[in-house]
């Protein structure tokens, strides 16, 4: 969500879904091996010191499997695996992306709704050359800056924790677009963010609430959520700074849309069906 904080421990989700039929016989895999992906791995944690530990999941034609290297934390020895559960950051603004287009199929929003119709009387959102549309958040064109101006976070290492909706609007009402709307691209977490609090308010209940309504409960993601039962906390790998140290996992409260999620479980075995994010996400879609 922001430079200043890398992903440290990484998952990383390798589908291969169009390979041709010609390219590899059945049960064989044109990808490179456990011990392969595992010397680059180690390579990255112990020569570079760019993570702590890193999970990689391979889907290909022939079936799945996870390669790890290193452990849940600089301070734990506990190695990391495919259950370990991680902050995924901005790959939630996917999440919200896939419940923008579901609810247009819906017919519950228009791409070319002004947000203003969602959002309360008394917000003024800022205007240039026309108004701000569901689809300019989306597409990260809507002129809006990468963060709001007013975030002043009681702690620093978890700084979107206090960040209230009052101020989200209070920063939308006068905040003053430096270029016209749908002029250029500038990647915005407070547009991701703006986009599935606009979301949440169209369709009557809370960020998370819909992601599993809509996604996760669907496909029967069941290690994706943001609030975590104890269960699934204790499977959650900390954050790490910049020189690896353990740091706090953010809690993203009203720009929730932009990066609050925390996901991935995934069991080797079986042939690929399409999807990849969860243990029981096979070939079924979202409603």
């Amino acid at each position: 969500m922001t430079t200043t904080r890398r992903g440290l421990l990484a998952v990383l989700c390798v589908a291969i879904c169009g390979v041709s039929p010609l390219a590899q016989s059945p049960g064989t895999s044109s990808l490179a091996s456990d011990s392969e992906i595992q010397k680059i791995l180690a390579e990255r944690v112990d020569a570079y010191r760019q993570s702590v530990g890193v999970v990689v999941g391979v889907i290909e034609p022939s079936g799945r499997r996870i390669v790890t290297y290193g452990r849940m934390s600089a301070n734990a020895t506990t190695p990391l695996n495919g259950d370990t559960l991680f902050e995924i950051g901005s790959m939630t603004k996917v999440f919200t992306l896939l419940l923008l287009a579901e609810a247009v199929q819906r017919g519950e929003v228009a791409l070319t709704d002004p947000i203003s119709k969602y959002l309360p009387a008394s917000v003024k959102v800022p205007e240039s050359g026309r108004a701000i549309t569901l689809q300019d958040l989306s597409q990260h064109s809507s002129g809006l800056p990468r963060m709001p101006g007013n975030m002043k976070p009681r702690d620093p290492e978890n700084p979107f924790a206090d960040y209230s909706v009052d101020q989200l609007y209070q920063f939308l009402s006068t905040y003053q677009l430096t270029r016209d709307v749908g002029a250029t691209y500038e990647y915005s977490n407070l547009g991701a963010g703006l986009l599935g609090h606009i979301l949440a308010l169209r369709t009557g209940m809370d960020y998370e609430l819909l992601v599993k309504t809509r996604i996760t409960g669907p496909l029967g993601m069941t290690s994706t959520a943001i609030m975590l039962m104890p269960a699934l906390q204790a499977r959650l790998a900390p954050g790490h700074d910049r020189t690896l140290q353990p740091t706090k996992n953010w809690d993203v409260t009203s720009l929730a849309g932009a990066g609050a999620l925390r996901s991935f479980r995934f069991r080797p075995g079986g042939p690929h069906r399409r999807r990849c994010l969860d243990e029981r996400v096979e070939s079924r879609g979202t409603r």
